[in-house]
């Protein structure tokens, strides 16, 4: 099957499988459902559509964490992208056995 990931949506997936260790790991481009929505800083677009995602993963890393506790720590090793490319992010996060 060829990998039809963009670069953003790849160093996503580096950036997660780095900190987490997933057992699961899914990654959504959902940029195509946003064309032309003006944001701060401009119209998406930008990165070649790659501006909106959902992220659903799933790591024994999140156990004895929140629902914020997670979300915050999935936007602190993707601040890079949060900053730049990525205009949304929807995140799923779970320990195993939440799946």
């Amino acid at each position: 099957m060829m990998n039809t990931e963009g670069p953003v949506a790849r160093g996503i997936r580096t950036k997660l499988e780095a900190a987490f260790a997933p057992t699961s790991l899914v990654i959504e481009d959902d940029s195509a459902r946003h064309a032309g929505h003006h944001h701060e800083g401009g119209v998406d677009g930008h990165a070649g559509g790659e501006s909106h995602f959902n992220v659903r993963l799933v790591s024994a890393a999140f156990a004895g964490m929140n629902r914020v506790a997670r979300q915050r720590a999935v936007n602190a090793c993707l601040q890079d992208e949060l900053a730049g490319p990525v205009h949304a992010l929807s995140i799923q996060a779970l320990v195993p056995g939440e799946d």
